[in-house]
């Protein structure tokens, strides 16, 4: 049996052990038992199997709130394993954010740029916003080609280019050639198909409720900012 195989196999069985709790049949302790123990090998065999170590291109993207909070959390957690991040933010230039201030800390390993001015109905100058842009990718070709930054995160980029600012040719090409251990982040709505295609990692985020549309509920320090 090849590999391909053999984690299929694996993954079949573990989905079919369940994740235990109340959510299996076993009503006898002892039988619960040994559904866990071997949950548990099948886990440790699908680790195991799966060792392969490379830089890893993410996307967070949907309608949903928690694109950029995600890809922070991220950043935080690199940060925590002692390597260096570099943000860079397309569109959230008109503010300094909450995520800013609390990761100055970390200013030996962090470089965070804001290089927008806000969204288009706060700047209404298309020329501006793509000359800032332009400046904020040139930013972001120079750490995407420095092994030295284990993170890249390239804030709301799906916007930029959506809004025909950059050409997402130019963004797949640039990010193909990042050192193998790098990982780039690439956040916002309407991520192009081309750039999901050759994705490791894709999390649309979908909206269930959101209090400014529903309540009036203006954004507010701490949860939007």
């Amino acid at each position: 049996m090849d590999k391909e195989s053999a984690l299929k196999n694996l993954d079949k069985e573990s989905k079919e052990l369940g994740m235990g709790g109340f959510l299996v049949s076993e009503s006898d302790e002892k039988k619960y038992k040994e559904r866990m123990k071997r949950r548990k090998e099948i886990q440790s065999k699908r680790v195991e199997e799966r060792n392969l170590e490379k830089g890893l291109i993410i996307v967070f993207t949907g309608q949903g709130k928690g694109k950029t909070t995600a890809a922070l959390g991220m950043a935080l957690r690199t940060l925590g394993h002692g390597e260096s991040v570099a943000i860079i933010q397309f569109i959230k230039g008109g503010w300094e954010p909450g995520e800013s201030k609390a990761l100055k800390v970390y200013e030996d390993s962090l470089k965070w740029h804001s290089l927008g001015e806000g969204f288009t109905w706060e700047t209404q100058n298309r020329e501006r916003d793509k000359k800032l842009t332009m400046a904020a990718w040139q930013q972001s070709i120079s750490y995407l080609s420095n092994s030295n930054f284990k993170l890249v995160i390239l804030d709301e980029i799906n916007i930029a280019i959506k809004l025909g600012y950059l050409p997402i040719t130019e963004v797949i090409k640039e990010v193909k050639k990042r050192p193998a251990l790098t990982h780039v982040v690439l956040t916002g709505r309407g991520a192009k198909k081309e750039l999901i295609e050759i994705s490791d990692l894709v999390t649309e985020m979908s909206v269930l409720k959101h209090p400014f549309k529903e309540q009036g509920i203006k954004a507010q320090k701490g949860i939007e900012f």
